[in-house]
């Protein structure tokens, strides 16, 4: 399967029917597969999480190779689980957020689209701008340590 790597952050603003309108250089970079479908669940750190059906498939695909007879692996599969709700856009671009998943991430009116990898972070715009005013104070600390222990590439080798 091809790689998914979705990228931006994206200012929007929820409507009066719980609605936001995917922005068209986010839904430029939606593989055709997930056919406007999408899945949004619970995150982690308060926000929202958007994946293109297809990406969730691929996701659901792994979680459900779990043993389910560890306590911690059906533990974590209700929490995944927990909220998933199909949604797809319409004629004009929209999704429809679900009012539970919105209280769960305490979503109003502003929204903030962070796409990253294969999905895309809902977040209340505060609580995002709040979460990236506390920057590690020593980012580069921080890159070694989750980075630090990857293998060079090649291509990187190969430069004189």
């Amino acid at each position: 399967m091809a790689t998914t790597n979705l990228i931006g952050e994206f200012e929007c603003r929820l409507d009066e029917k719980s609605r936001i309108i995917l922005p068209a250089a986010l839904k430029k970079q939606i593989s055709p597969e997930a056919q406007d479908k999408f899945v949004i669940n619970r995150g982690f750190e308060g926000c929202l999480v958007l994946y293109p059906q297809n990406v969730w498939k691929e996701t659901t695909d792994n979680i459900n190779k779990l043993n389910l007879f560890v306590r911690d692996n059906r533990r974590f599969v209700r929490f995944f689980y927990n909220g998933a709700t199909e949604i797809s856009l319409d004629s004009q671009s929209r999704l429809l957020l679900p009012k539970s998943l919105l209280g769960f991430a305490a979503i109003e009116k502003e929204v903030i689209l962070f796409a990253y990898a294969d999905r895309i972070e809902v977040w209340n715009k505060t609580t995002y701008q709040q979460l990236l005013s506390k920057e590690p104070e020593d980012f580069a600390m921080l890159a070694e340590k989750v980075m630090g222990k990857q293998e060079k590439s090649d291509a990187i080798d190969d430069i004189p």
